[in-house]
């Protein structure tokens, strides 16, 4: 077949990119394309949004801490005292008191010998995996883990094998195989680092993993695990350690990632573990080695924001009130809500043309709640997604339900 010639631009010469306009009129076709969503006001439980007040509901602000007081203090204070940039990567010139400082105070919080942060959540996943898991390894993977975790195995030259979500009995049954039969490609040779790698809470259903049977599995075979605990971080253990804590498995997790930007309420993400794996990471993990490492302002309110979470327990519990509040009422409504144990809660419709049709009336009832689609999650998945914060008011979540009452019954989802 012979390739089509490039559309001609507006200057008449042929475009060779013009192909992306016809890809996304067909995204518009099949409802999956998203358009952006703009907000001119801080990130709080009610937004303007295209010049709209809404309630929230699409925010992984979990706690507030976006607007907290002391995190904007905290950020002026460093603005004021280092200026806006830090000038360098943090292997060069780039890494200040203050950065030591939050990566100190963070692996005391997890209880780990050591932290490296990194500019998001999704730069730590992909600059950890390829670092500790080479060609002499393996990586068994959750089938839903986030798409950072499958970026940074496809980093990685390790093989790697999937395990159903979830599913410990096949996880154990794939551990027994790598022991017994070692590298295929190298006669049998054993691996040197076989590597569990899960999210703590999966993002789109917002159900926890089952970490115990899943470190169970891993010492009985002599593998490492690995948690992505991105929106468990703030939620989930003690003063929001994430699941390593709620599970009482400290010391048996080898790695864990977490976020900065969701429950905490600013930027980044890190890395905790041991000493030598924070030190491997400095000399290895490349989106840590060529990232100007983040402003001080950033770096110092994160720090303030893992203070309020050890002085503001509150905040959790107020969060884990509205949750089980809005997902129990959802529910009574009629709406399936999936698998959801956490503050994300999905609102499952199947086809894209439905979540979207929904989410756009929501907006025109009042509610922000973004709709969910391919390729975020199955073609026959999508869903609205909701996360409740601990900043929500039960009259602002009423009228959220009202909302979600009013459209379901007009689309036909739930009847009553």
């Amino acid at each position: 077949m012979t390739p089509k010639a490039p559309k001609p631009t507006a200057g008449g010469r042929p475009d060779p990119l013009g192909f992306l306009a016809d890809e996304i009129e067909e995204l518009k076709r099949q409802n999956l394309y998203r358009p952006m969503r703009v907000l001119s006001s801080p990130q709080a439980a009610e937004v303007v949004v295209d010049g709209k007040k809404l309630i929230s509901l699409s925010s992984n602000n979990y706690l507030g801490l976006a607007t907290h007081p002391k995190l904007k203090e905290a950020a002026l204070a460093a603005t004021r005292e280092f200026g806006v940039g830090s000038g360098a990567v943090r292997t060069i010139a780039g890494d200040m008191t203050i950065h030591e400082q939050l990566e100190t105070e963070l692996a005391a919080f997890k209880h780990t010998e050591a932290v490296l942060t990194f500019q998001s959540g999704f730069a730590a996943n992909t600059g950890v995996i390829p670092v500790v898991a080479g060609e002499n390894d393996l990586i068994v993977s959750d089938a839903l883990n986030h798409a950072s975790i499958i970026d940074g195995m496809r980093m990685s030259k390790a093989p790697r094998v999937v395990f159903p979500h979830k599913d410990t009995t096949v996880l154990r049954e794939l551990l027994a195989e790598a022991r017994a039969n070692g590298r295929v490609d190298a006669g049998g040779q054993p691996y040197r680092l076989i590597l569990v790698v899960t999210d703590g809470v999966f993002s789109m259903d917002g159900d926890i993993a089952p970490l115990p049977e899943i470190v169970a599995a891993a010492e009985e075979y002599g593998a490492a695990v690995m948690v992505d605990d991105a929106h468990a971080s703030g939620v989930l253990g003690k003063n929001g350690r994430g699941t390593v804590d709620h599970f009482g498995l400290h010391g048996r997790v080898d790695i864990q990632v977490g976020t900065l930007s969701k429950a905490l309420g600013v930027l980044g993400g890190y890395v905790a573990g041991s000493r030598a794996l924070r030190d491997m990471l400095i000399q290895r993990a490349r989106p840590f080695l060529f990232s100007t490492s983040h402003p001080p302002a950033v770096a110092a309110s994160c720090l303030a924001a893992v203070h309020v979470l050890l002085e503001e327990p509150e905040l959790i519990d107020r969060l884990w009130a509205n949750t089980i509040y809005f997902k129990g009422k959802l529910r009574d409504l009629g709406f399936d809500t999936g698998a959801s144990e956490t503050p994300i809660t999905p609102v499952m419709m199947g086809d894209s043309a439905t979540a979207v049709r929904f989410s756009r009336r929501l907006f025109e009832e009042g509610v922000f709640a973004q709709a969910v689609v391919y390729p975020t999650v199955a073609l026959d998945r999508a869903r609205i997604r909701t996360i409740v914060t601990a900043e929500h008011s039960k009259e602002q979540l009423d009228r959220c339900l009202a909302a979600f009452g009013k459209v379901g019954r007009e689309l036909g989802l739930i009847s009553g």
